[in-house]
């Protein structure tokens, strides 16, 4: 089992930054690889970055590519996403989730290879 608990969800102006976090316990030695999902009312739940355990592998897509960084620190069984020039689009409840399978070796973007998930944070980006 694994526990996923995120935080750091706030409203912000356009162009804004924050950092979500994301604190992993129970059997993380489990854990193949990590990710940060979105999903917007009336929307499907999207995935928007993905990592491998041993961060050599990371995945972004096209709608937040350089302006979304994803990390983890292993020591404190924390991932991070760093997301800078927040659009209005950007607003969601995001939520961390977590592969203990193997699955998403097979690729990062896809929400159905992850089996943990923690209760999301709401980012709300807004003038």
């Amino acid at each position: 089992q694994v526990q996923l608990v995120e935080s750091g969800g706030d409203s912000v102006q356009p162009g804004g930054s924050l950092r979500l976090s994301c604190a992993a316990s129970g059997k993380i030695s489990n854990i193949h690889c990590m990710g940060w999902f979105r999903q917007a009312p009336g929307k499907e739940r999207e995935g928007v970055a993905g990592i491998d355990s041993g961060g050599t592998s990371t995945y972004y897509p096209a709608s937040v590519k350089g302006r979304f960084t994803i990390s983890q620190d292993n020591a404190k069984s924390t991932l991070y996403l760093q997301m800078n020039n927040l659009k209005p689009d950007d607003t969601a409840m995001y939520y961390c989730a977590a592969d203990t399978t193997g699955r998403c070796r097979g690729g990062l973007a896809a929400r159905s290879r992850y089996n943990y998930w923690g209760q999301g944070t709401q980012v709300t980006v807004s003038s």
